[in-house]
């Protein structure tokens, strides 16, 4: 069979491979590696006040978004809002009025789609100081479990999980 010019201009061309530059798709790679590592972390940290100190604990899931109070060794804050004084909850009987009136307020104001959120979920984090007597925390969780909130969680500082290294 006769050769045209046609096919050995073919044939010299394609001894010629061209090679893949493969230095911007490698950049591409990185960046997606580091964008992945950045974003891989979806934990949620409730920032406590400096004058609480939490108790420590193992926990294994990550707090949900809810009504936040603290209870300081001086006072009780309802979502970032101090209401009343913890020497006045431990000699009271009965519910807390101002916490009742804030989770009312808080039922009653749904602005958006996070207070929806927080106000359907019925829910309360409770961040107590270790030193506060349990029967402070006791009327707090009952005033809120009278008023609806009966989902209530206790916030705890985590620590890191106790698994029995062997050493060879």
């Amino acid at each position: 069979m006769k050769n045209s010019r046609r096919i050995k201009r073919m044939s010299r061309n394609r001894s010629a491979m061209t090679k893949m530059n493969l230095t911007s798709l490698m950049d591409v790679f990185t960046i997606l590696v580091f964008f992945l590592l950045v974003n891989s972390g979806q934990s949620e940290v409730l920032d406590s006040p400096n004058e609480v100190v939490l108790p420590e604990s193992v926990v294994e899931t990550r707090p949900r978004e809810t009504v936040v109070i603290f209870i300081s060794p001086d006072e009780v804050v309802v979502q970032g809002e101090a209401m009343i004084s913890t020497a006045e909850i431990a000699a009271s009987t009965g519910s807390i009025e101002p916490i009742v009136a804030k989770l009312n307020e808080i039922n009653e104001a749904i602005i958006g789609p996070s207070t929806q959120v927080i106000a359907a979920s019925q829910e309360v984090t409770i961040l107590a100081d270790k030193s506060i007597p349990f029967d402070v925390i006791k009327k707090v969780m009952s005033t809120c479990t009278n008023e609806g909130f009966t989902r209530i969680s206790l916030a705890v500082t985590q620590k890191a999980s106790q698994v029995a290294v062997s050493e060879v």
